[in-house]
């Protein structure tokens, strides 16, 4: 059965090419969440008055991987210890998130964050809320880095070899 969690990990687009070589991964969007602002453009999130975050919608396969294991592989993927960064990307529409639109997801996401903090030396900076909104990003921005393979990311491409 599909169910979808909404990820915020830095700049999208690695975000979204991470998540889309998941086996059990059936579709993602890039957009921002949980924002103040209607419907924002991209340009109105990077000058960080709006509130959102960079996020990608993820759709996967409950039967195939567990939201657990699906937010293990998340953490392959970000530095959750810092706070409104990743990589070179700086600013709170780059901060870390998992935001859940049912409440039972939201035991599961604690559960694994308890379990994963034990592996830091620093406290995890990951927000773990309920989804308030999500605005899909515009098209160019959407598999960004397939239509453009050269195209910066902040995540090590050693990441993009398929589980």
């Amino acid at each position: 059965m599909n169910k979808t969690i909404y990820l915020a990990g830095g700049c999208f687009w690695g975000t979204q090419k991470y998540m889309d070589q998941l086996k059990a991964v059936c579709e993602t969007e890039v957009g921002f969440a949980n924002g103040i602002t209607e419907n924002p453009s991209y340009e109105e999130v990077c000058h960080n008055n709006t509130g959102h975050a960079e996020t990608v919608r993820v759709v996967y396969d409950d039967e195939q991987i567990s939201l657990e294991d699906l937010i293990r592989y998340y953490f392959r993927s970000i530095n959750p210890t810092s706070v409104n960064q990743q990589g070179n990307d700086k600013g709170s529409q780059y901060r870390t998130g998992i935001y859940y639109t049912q409440e039972e997801q939201r035991s599961l996401i604690e559960g694994v964050l308890k379990e994963l903090a034990t592996h830091y030396d620093k406290p995890i900076a990951v927000e773990c809320l309920p989804l308030q909104n999500f605005y899909p990003a515009e098209e160019y921005h959407q598999k960004y880095l397939e239509k453009n393979p050269q195209g910066y990311c902040h995540l090590d491409p050693s990441l993009f070899k398929a589980e």
